[in-house]
């Protein structure tokens, strides 16, 4: 069992040493428990352990050690899980007091699916309340803390699963996104996030934020683990209508288009104005400029694209994140038995059930009405950026588009998030990797700060995307573990 090398553990390593006798599953917990002993007063990051983390360990060593294979494809792999999955063995509380203690009768889609492939869920992390911002401050918890830099965020909403992935608490994580929140958290701390496509990966039994830009996306160390992940996830639930335009385009594996050598040929857009232009930007655009050397130098094209696509205008005039955030949590909330004390998101806040941090937010939504004319605008002008931005890859002949995920820094703790560009696929429903582009320097970070460069593609392109970030990351290796 010493001779098996914990950090950086991927899930082939582990299933290859469960297999070679070498590790057991409750060695791997064990060590991913003591971790959170160790580490979890400094990230602040994880709601909720499995107190049956170890039973269930054993129940997959046993599997191993009587028919000498694996149950699964995620077979004893320890899974650090959104606190907004529903689980039926630990609460689900989305962040916020006013679902402490809820345990729903009935799994999430993902949750199920994750079980199904023998996956193991080690803990529920926190998440910014409710999904609803990028920080990752919650009533149920407080702030969670970046492992890189502990003055600051660890992006957000998903940033608990970004903190304990980048930390080596577990091996795959999840997240939802309906703006920026699998990618911010993997943008912040190094890892590997996919958005995917609108349809791809069902949101049912997910505590919903805006059903029309939620889905739901891994969070790992490595392009490979979040494929083999993606693979699990992914398919048709008759529970979320949504999933069926994706029958017809869900890969069985998307493992199998981990290729190294995927880069010549590509013709990769430069999306030049989400790159920021001021002072504060300076240090993202550094390590941009250097990461996208990565592509020429192997065979790949760099197109530069002078269309101007601004990110403070997409927030503004696209995205219907807050506009449909009452009807939608409500919706949940309606389902929660009779006697809970809330029902409504009017509810939560008259009760004072709140994060401060998150009352702005949740007030302005009170405000707005799903179908209203300026509803219907943004709607409307979904449509047309979705074919604007097919039509500009149409006309430069791309295969991707890149830029980095945030314009500035991942923010400090107690400031809010600036200049992020998530919400292009947010708005179109496009898919997007997350891939780590390197480091920028900081006093407060001994390795320096993560900088994630996001890759979009067209709707259904998983698995071309995933094959440009795979050979991205192999020839560049920018990920590093934090000094903790």
């Amino acid at each position: 069992m010493t001779s098996f090398d914990f950090m950086e553990a991927t899930v082939a390593k582990v299933h290859a040493a469960y297999l070679n006798g070498s590790l057991t599953c409750r060695a791997l917990c064990e060590y991913y428990l003591k971790r959170i002993e160790q580490l979890e007063s400094r990230i602040n990051s994880i709601i909720c352990v499995n107190p049956n983390a170890l039973e269930e360990a054993d129940r997959f060593d046993t599997y191993v050690k009587e028919r000498r294979r694996l149950c699964g494809a995620l077979h004893g792999i320890p899974v650090m899980l959104k606190d907004n999955f529903n689980t039926t063995d630990m609460p689900t509380t989305a962040g916020s007091v006013a679902l402490k203690g809820w345990v729903p009768q009935k799994d999430a889609f993902v949750t199920k699916r994750l079980r199904k492939s023998g996956a193991l869920i080690l803990a529920k992390t926190n998440l910014h309340e409710f999904a609803i911002w990028g920080e990752t401050v919650s009533s149920i918890l407080g702030q969670s803390v970046n492992p890189y830099d502990p003055t600051r965020t660890p992006g957000g909403s998903s940033g608990g699963t970004g903190a304990t992935i980048a930390a080596n608490i577990g091996i795959v994580g999840l997240g939802t996104d309906t703006i920026n929140s699998v990618r911010s958290p993997a943008s912040a701390n190094s890892l590997v996030g996919i958005r995917p496509t609108i349809g791809l990966v069902s949101r049912a039994g997910i505590v919903p934020y805006s059903l029309t830009q939620d889905t739901a996306g891994p969070i790992c160390r490595t392009v490979e683990d979040a494929a083999r992940c993606l693979s699990v996830i992914a398919g048709y639930d008759p529970d979320d209508a949504e999933t069926a335009w994706g029958v017809g385009h869900v890969v069985e594996d998307y493992a199998k288009y981990l290729d190294e050598n995927a880069l010549p040929g590509k013709r990769i857009g430069v999306l030049e104005s989400l790159f920021g232009k001021e002072d504060v930007n300076r240090s993202t655009n550094a390590v941009m400029s250097e990461a996208m050397k990565v592509f020429e130098a192997n065979g790949a094209t760099l197109v530069p694209v002078r269309d101007d696509i601004d990110q403070s205008w997409l927030t503004s005039e696209t995205s219907v994140h807050l506009d449909d955030f009452r009807r939608d949590l409500d919706s949940y909330l309606r389902e929660l038995p009779t006697d809970w004390p809330v029902h409504s998101m009017k509810e939560i806040l008259d009760k004072g059930l709140f994060h401060p941090f998150s009352e702005s937010n949740m007030r302005d939504a009170m405000k707005l009405e799903v179908g209203t004319p300026r509803y219907l605008e943004k709607m409307y002008n979904k449509i047309g950026l979705r074919t604007r931005v097919l039509k500009i890859m149409a006309d430069l002949r791309l295969d991707a588009m890149i830029y980095p995920h945030q314009q500035q820094l991942v923010c400090k703790c107690g400031a809010s998030q600036r200049q992020r560009n998530g919400v292009l696929c947010s708005s179109t429903g496009f898919p997007s990797v997350c891939v780590p582009a390197g480091f920028a320097p900081d006093e407060n970070a001994p390795v320096g700060v993560p900088v994630g460069m996001e890759i979009i593609g067209r709707p259904w392109s998983e698995a071309l995307l995933i094959s440009i970030a795979y050979a991205f990351e192999q020839h560049s290796h920018f990920r590093k573990p934090p000094a903790l």
